[in-house]
């Protein structure tokens, strides 16, 4: 389980935020949660092969399809696919990889903190910014 320490030094190292699963239905957590960080002053870069446009920003395919460098990547996908998300933020030079809340993946854990990522999984973004930092 991650510290409070490393939550926070995600929050506060980070500027531009990818989320993987973002989704434009409102009711969807994966909508809301980037949402409420946007707000707070984070860029948020939706990655969502399904979809053109969330939260106002263009959406990518992928993570690798990202123009620009990424602080941290949010993950909103099943544990299974969590690992090549992994690996995917390690190759785009990413700093930290967030598993929302009731995500867990061992391999996926493994290869951030081999690669020097700050790790946190089943937690949500969230309620810690707002507990941490807000």
């Amino acid at each position: 389980m991650a510290t409070d320490d490393v939550m926070r030094r995600i929050f506060t190292e980070s500027q531009t935020i990818a989320v993987v699963g973002a989704s434009p239905s409102p009711h969807r957590a994966g909508h809301y949660i980037p949402a409420y960080l946007q707000e707070h002053g984070y860029r948020i870069i939706p990655v969502n092969p399904n979809h053109d446009e969330v939260l106002g920003e263009k959406c990518y395919d992928s993570l690798e399809d990202i123009p620009e460098p990424v602080d941290c990547v949010e993950v909103f996908r099943r544990p299974e696919y969590t690992p090549d998300v992994a690996r995917q933020a390690v190759t785009i030079g990413a700093r930290s990889l967030w598993l929302q809340l009731g995500i867990v993946n061992d391999e996926a854990k493994r290869v951030a903190e081999e690669a020097g990522l700050m790790f946190v999984q089943d937690e949500c973004m969230g309620p810690q910014h707002r507990r941490l930092v807000a």
